[in-house]
């Protein structure tokens, strides 16, 4: 019988195994828990969800989007073989190879930007076998197992991005925004090309001091703040 995940102090876990970690976080941090918890399920990929209590207003609340994605990528680096390349979208993709693996996604108990929310949930998706035995049909979409990482256990993962997140988040707390600006703009994908983002086409010039897209149209450099990514 495989031992149940270890968390480090101050983060506990729940399986919830069978049902998608992420709406189960919503209902639990909604109807009041401690933060801290990750809810997970491990039957295949690797899918979880930390819920958080933030002390600042919503608009600062967000980097825990980035923050965890660092979380993601400086947990592949440390278990994946070390010619496996781990880039960040925006909008929260998380690619291996440069094809999709997986995706972070946010939802907080308020959208209004000045307000605290009285609960943040982050979930994270990892694939680690593919959806499809001919790859060809998604060529922009790839699995762990594809990439070299067959000896990875989900996990391993969710332990190693539990320690790695809760890094980032002390240091977040003590020294503010600027080194996971520094982190994630150096891991994020598409940089200087076309993209388009919650309604705006244009070139994707990097972010803001608060993690916002820059995204250049024509004369018009638009700002998209990280808050149009919470899911209603």
């Amino acid at each position: 019988m495989m031992r149940p995940p270890q968390f480090p102090p101050l983060l506990s876990g729940l399986n919830v195994a069978g049902r998608d970690p992420f709406a189960a976080a919503r209902q639990t941090a909604a109807q009041g828990c401690d933060a801290g918890l990750i809810l997970y399920d491990l039957s295949g990929d690797l899918r979880a969800a930390l819920i958080c209590a933030p002390e600042v207003p919503l608009a600062q609340a967000v980097a825990m989007l980035p923050l965890c994605g660092v979380g993601v990528q400086n947990a592949l680096g440390a278990l994946a073989p070390p010619e496996v390349p781990v880039h960040l979208d925006w909008n929260g993709a998380i690619r291996v190879n440069g094809g999709r693996c997986g995706a972070l996604h946010i939802a907080a108990s308020t959208h209004e930007p000045d307000q605290i929310p009285d609960w943040l949930v982050v979930g994270v998706t990892l694939q680690f076998e593919a959806t499809t035995q001919d790859t060809g049909d998604t060529p922009d979409e790839t699995a762990l197992y594809s990439e070299g990482c067959g000896d990875l256990r989900p996990q391993d993962l969710l332990e190693s991005w539990a320690r790695h997140t809760l890094t980032g988040l002390h240091r977040w707390e003590e020294d503010g925004m600027p080194p996971l600006h520094r982190d994630w703009a150096g891991l994020l994908h598409g940089i200087g090309q076309p993209i388009t983002q919650s309604g705006q086409t244009g070139t994707f010039l990097g972010v803001d001091e608060n993690l916002g897209m820059l995204l250049k149209s024509g004369d018009t450099t638009h700002l998209i703040p990280l808050t149009t990514l919470l899911e209603a």
